[in-house]
């Protein structure tokens, strides 16, 4: 688990790195200027980091639909160099799915309107601005959003129920309790990323659901922002041994002052 959420810290703080800073220009600055290959550049990052996030989100429900339905068997299944062989592969086809996106949509004719409704470049806020039918190329993006989105949440979903079946069989009533306390967050992050996001590619490919610009916007900042910041307090604050480890490291750093005011005193 804990190299899991090493790839998950290094794809929240690469996706904050590549959204954040323009974001901050456009809303606090009144900057929103970028340039076009830098739009594509930063399209490409987002969706390969989302896809990414998305096939981290499937390791990690693998790792727990093991730990807690196949106990007996997870140290045989899920030793570390399968967990590295499985995280170079969602990295490595992470970037072959967002390719498929930037190579189709890089040689549309762009002779429209040069303003993307959106907070930071992605594939439907580019295409958009084509002066082409886009449809083609929305019903190319919408079948692999749901399949690097669906995908994983299918056997997140499946690993969930099988976990709470488990759990439910467990005669002690405070290993449930402790058991659906550690779920219960992650099942919120999890809602927060795919939920919101399966509306809006849905919407924008005209699909009976209407957002306006702003509600969109709004929308696509609560999936993109909301899990990096609550994924820390969740995956790591939470976890005993590193509770454990920070309160050792503010103890060590305690130490020394109480050290030189007792110093002073005598």
């Amino acid at each position: 688990m804990y190299y899991i959420i090493l790839n998950l810290s290094a794809c929240d703080i690469l996706f904050s790195t590549v959204t954040l800073p323009k974001i901050i220009s456009r809303y606090w600055f009144q900057s929103g200027n970028i340039s076009f290959i830098a739009c594509f550049v930063q399209m490409f990052f987002v969706h390969y980091l989302g896809t990414l996030n998305s096939f981290i989100l499937f390791l990690m429900a693998l790792d727990r639909y093991l730990a807690i339905c196949h106990p007996l068997r997870y140290s045989l299944v899920l030793k570390n160099s399968t967990i590295l062989i499985l995280s170079i592969t969602a990295w490595v086809t992470a970037t072959l799915a967002t390719l498929v996106l930037v190579i189709r949509a890089y040689p549309l004719p762009y002779c429209a309107s040069n303003i993307i409704k959106n907070c930071y470049c992605d594939h439907i806020g580019i295409t958009t601005l084509a002066c082409i039918d886009r449809t083609p190329y929305g019903v190319t993006a919408l079948a692999l959003a749901m399949v690097v989105l669906l995908g994983p949440l299918a056997f997140i979903l499946f690993s969930y129920c099988s976990i709470l079946i488990a759990v439910f069989k467990i005669a002690n009533f405070q290993s449930r309790i402790k058991s659906l306390s550690t779920c219960s967050p992650q099942l919120i992050i999890i809602s927060l990323y795919y939920l919101p996001r399966c509306c809006v590619y849905l919407a924008s490919n005209g699909l009976g659901i209407k957002f306006n610009d702003d509600v969109r916007i709004v929308i696509i900042m609560l999936y993109s922002l909301g899990p990096p910041m609550i994924n820390p307090l969740i995956y790591c604050l939470r976890a005993k041994d590193m509770r454990e480890s920070l309160q050792k490291q503010f103890n060590r750093m305690a130490v020394p002052q109480k050290t030189q005011v007792s110093a002073i005193s005598s």
